[in-house]
């Protein structure tokens, strides 16, 4: 039997060593051609190209391709839709939703949500079945945990800087509302945490900061506008106007660059002059993910400092 070329049994730059093998070529020929080329080996049973990288796309073509049933949805189909979300872009388990019920937990590092799935939910994005943006949101709604889920709605109802690449927002809390209509699990809660979402958020650390603030009985005004004498409008990521304390979440990791983090500093700066800010407290993303307890301190400390110079 004729072998037909590997690159001819390519898809989406994943080759399945059961295509190979239907193609004509015996199992230890096909391992040294591949060793020999540089073929990665994605996952058992699947191989990509040599000199590609093996980002999320490909983790998720190839499992597809295996398991052509499952549908990419919570974390992986908002991640392959640039909505941000906590955690490293490609690590980590993918996650897919089996809309037949049908398919057995048998591939290494993938979570395979069994519930209801209809055909309008399921869109085509770089040659991959996603779930939408409403449904890939309503998912993380019900699945939680509640923070991990309002940066991911946050991220998507707000134009955002994702891996580089600048998108306008991709939904609205009408349509997330709608979504959350379906009779699934989780839903009553997830109702509940969509009511917290603030589109006005920018970025992950925001989000979580004001959630922490929330639970701790604070309630700040967000992105506040304010008039800086000669310069015009700067909006403060949150304000307690009563008490002239403005809150800031810096950090260039979450802001894009390194030159927007220095903007950020001039702005800072800026923000001090204007009379309706007293004190300014400035926290960065490591501040609000792994001490948000004594960013709480502070900020109460401050408030109580406020009330009495008031």
């Amino acid at each position: 039997m004729e072998r037909t070329e590997l690159k001819g049994l390519v898809e989406g730059g994943v080759l399945l060593t059961s295509r190979a093998l239907a193609g004509g070529w015996s199992r230890v020929p096909l391992f040294r051609r591949l060793g020999q080329e540089g073929w990665t080996r994605v996952r058992s049973g699947a191989w990509v190209e040599p000199g590609q990288r093996v980002d999320l796309g490909l983790r998720v073509k190839a499992a597809q391709l295996l398991k052509p049933r499952l549908v990419a949805s919570h974390g992986s189909a908002a991640r392959l839709w640039r909505i941000e979300v906590l955690g490293p872009v490609d690590a980590g388990p993918l996650e897919f939703t089996d809309p037949g019920l049908s398919v057995r937990q048998s591939l290494a590092d993938v979570r395979i949500h069994r519930i209801p799935l209809s055909d309008t939910d399921v869109v085509a994005r770089w040659g991959l079945r996603v779930t939408d943006v409403p449904r890939t949101l309503a998912d993380l709604l019900r699945a939680g945990p509640r923070n991990d889920a309002l940066v991911a709605v946050e991220s998507a109802l707000a134009y955002r800087t994702v891996s580089r690449v600048r998108r306008a927002p991709l939904t609205t809390l009408a349509a997330l509302s709608f979504a959350l209509e379906a009779p699934l699990r989780g839903g009553v809660r997830a109702q509940g945490w969509l009511r917290l979402a603030d589109p006005r958020s920018g970025s992950p650390a925001e989000t979580v900061a004001r959630l922490h603030m929330l639970d701790a009985g604070l309630r700040p005004e967000s992105q506040a506008e304010l008039h800086v004498p000669g310069r015009g409008r700067r909006f403060l990521d949150f304000l307690f106007r009563k008490e002239g304390l403005g809150v800031e979440i810096e950090g260039y990791a979450y802001h894009g660059s390194r030159d927007a983090h220095r903007r950020d500093v001039a702005r800072f700066n800026e923000v001090l002059q204007c009379p309706e800010v007293r004190n300014l407290l400035r926290y960065t993303a490591e501040d609000v993910f792994w001490r948000p307890r004594r960013m709480i301190e502070e900020i109460r400390a401050a408030l109580d400092g406020g009330r009495a110079w008031g």
